[in-house]
């Protein structure tokens, strides 16, 4: 590797590539990687494990974590509470101290606000939209039982051994758009407005929030569904509110984002208060997803956040909206031909976004890649970088 480090170097991986493969430490090590965010607690996948010598795919059929949970810390902490992964059960242990063993820095990939099978078994902890569906993948984060769940999730994994720092994922608003098994979803395009207006949630616990802000919850889930009506029926493309209902929106989306932030970082400091902690997070307050909504004028009082930018115009903004002298921002970079991402140009891309503001960047992911994806990551790692020092 050549030249002074310009950006530190990480990459994404499951529990499951590393426990039982001794070369995986050492495959990132040799492309010059030596950090690495390994999933603590995660969504439902199916993943290829194309250089795992005892397996090729792993299916994860519900959320869940991959340590023995505290039984002890969960007697307090209500009804909502993690599942342990009978597909790779308590592997993310054996994974972390692997890694930690061989130099490598681990950070717990932790998601929070995102789990479907918590949203099957307790119904009234999810999203209901405006036409009364449950979104049983989104949990709503109006509610104080999310909220705690949420905040003991993340206090849990930061006690977790080996690990040099944290990764929050969906700390913060889910909503309709979810990569789902056989997703029939995609008949109607949704402009970003009517995205944003179809996860809107009327739980009693966003009916009391909407209502303090003087907008009549009933009366403004009438105004959601005409606003969607004609996109549904395709004579509109777009959907919007009067100005006053969207102002109150806005109010309550934005205050039940911070409240959460605030309560898993105060239990994470509580935990460990050493421990760095990224967020995932994009730069429109009211935005929701895996990477939720917080306000670039914000981030310094929350933590160091971490983009999932894809290769556009609008990602290098995004990371320039974060960066400023001293801040810590980190950038995903989607390093998987088949997933979408570029090898051709993945050295490019890095470049772009290193001079941009971002400090960190991510390969996603490494456990799902293939020999050509690595040869490129190990192209982009030689002109970027040369990894934490």
């Amino acid at each position: 590797m050549s030249g002074e480090a310009l950006v530190e170097l990480g990459a994404y991986l499951y529990p499951w590539d590393a426990d039982g493969d001794p070369a995986c430490a050492p495959r990132l090590t040799g492309l010059g990687i030596r950090r690495a965010a390994v999933a603590a607690a995660y969504h439902s996948v199916r993943a290829l494990t194309p250089r795992h010598p005892r397996h090729k795919v792993v299916t994860a059929e519900h959320a869940a974590v991959y340590y023995r949970p505290d039984q002890d810390r969960w007697s307090g902490a209500g009804r909502l509470r993690p599942v342990e992964a009978p597909w790779s059960p308590h592997s993310f242990g054996p994974a972390t101290e692997s890694l930690a063993e061989a130099g490598v820095e681990v950070y717990a990939w932790t998601v929070l606000a995102h789990g479907q099978r918590l949203g099957v078994r307790h119904p009234e902890a999810a999203v209901l939209n405006a036409y009364g569906d449950r979104y049983p993948w989104a949990l709503c984060i109006s509610s104080p039982a999310v909220r705690l769940y949420c905040a003991t999730l993340a206090a849990e994994v930061a006690a977790q051994p080996c690990l040099s720092g944290m990764e929050l994922e969906s700390c913060g608003w889910y909503g309709f758009d979810h990569l789902h098994a056989h997703d029939k979803v995609a008949g109607v395009a949704l402009p970003p407005s009517a995205r944003l207006l179809f996860s809107l949630c009327f739980c009693p616990h966003c009916r009391d929030g909407y209502r303090a802000e003087g907008a009549e919850p009933w009366a403004l889930r009438a105004k959601v569904r005409d606003a969607l009506d004609p996109v549904f029926a395709g004579t509109a493309q777009d959907a919007a509110l009067d100005p006053e209902s969207a102002a109150a929106v806005a109010r309550v989306r934005v205050r039940a984002a911070a409240e959460l932030r605030r309560s898993v970082l105060a239990a994470v400091a509580a935990e460990r208060p050493d421990l760095p902690v990224l967020l995932h997070a994009q730069p429109d307050p009211l935005g929701f997803g895996p990477s939720p909504g917080l306000a670039p004028e914000d981030a310094h009082a929350a933590a160091p956040v971490l983009l999932a930018p894809t290769r556009s115009r609008a990602a290098l903004e995004a990371v320039r909206a974060y960066a400023a002298p001293g801040r810590r921002v980190a950038a995903t970079v989607g390093a998987v031909a088949g997933l979408g991402g570029d090898p051709a140009d993945l050295s490019a891309w890095c470049t772009d976004l290193a001079g941009t503001g971002a400090t960190e960047l991510r390969f996603y992911h490494l456990g799902l890649a293939s020999h050509q994806d690595l040869t490129a990551v190990r192209a982009a790692v030689e002109k970027v970088g040369t990894g934490p020092s």
